[in-house]
């Protein structure tokens, strides 16, 4: 079994939307798929260029705990990222940007570690594209910025190996009155 390391977004339900227009501002601006419209537990509707079980049928998550997408996210080419690029076939770099995907994205309705929280979870789809999560300056930052754009509680950055997440922004759901 790979490396699956991710970034973890803990947010109060009411601002999910908010999140998830975030996250669609980093996607490619050339859609190449139909979009996704997925309509969240309180019945709020959001209209995504990503897919669901790599399809663009409407998504319901009411009576969900998880909900996974398919996305293709568009990333800063630090030196990390440009490395990625380059021994990865040769990733174009437009814009001082790389594309990269597919990152997944398994929304928690609620979060596993606090019920009054949602979880945006974004997880390397790969070992190699782990450990550019883990090395890339740039990426951390494109995360943490999302977690302060969409009025989330914190971002973490979670190895999967069953240890602490590493607090990268605001306050862990555990920590909280």
């Amino acid at each position: 079994m790979g490396l699956t390391y991710s970034y973890d977004i803990h947010l109060r339900p009411e601002n999910v939307p908010r999140a998830l227009n975030e996250v669609a501002k980093l996607a490619p601006p050339e859609r190449r798929v139909p979009p996704l419209t997925v309509t969240l537990p309180g019945g709020e509707r959001v209209v995504l260029p990503f897919t669901c079980e790599f399809g663009s049928e409407p998504v319901d998550c009411a009576g969900k705990d998880r909900v996974t997408l398919d996305t293709s996210l568009v990333f800063p080419a630090d030196e990390a990222v440009r490395a990625y690029a380059e021994e990865g076939g040769g990733l174009p770099v437009e814009d001082g940007r790389v594309r990269i995907g597919y990152v997944y994205l398994d929304m928690y309705f609620p979060s596993l570690t606090d019920s009054r929280l949602v979880c945006l979870d974004f997880w390397a789809a790969t070992s190699r594209m782990s450990r550019l999560f883990e090395d890339s300056a740039a990426i951390r930052k494109v995360f943490t910025d999302l977690a302060e754009a969409s009025g989330a509680v914190c971002c973490l950055f979670d190895t999967g190996d069953g240890g602490p997440e590493r607090v990268l922004w605001g306050t862990a759901p555990d920590r909280m009155p």
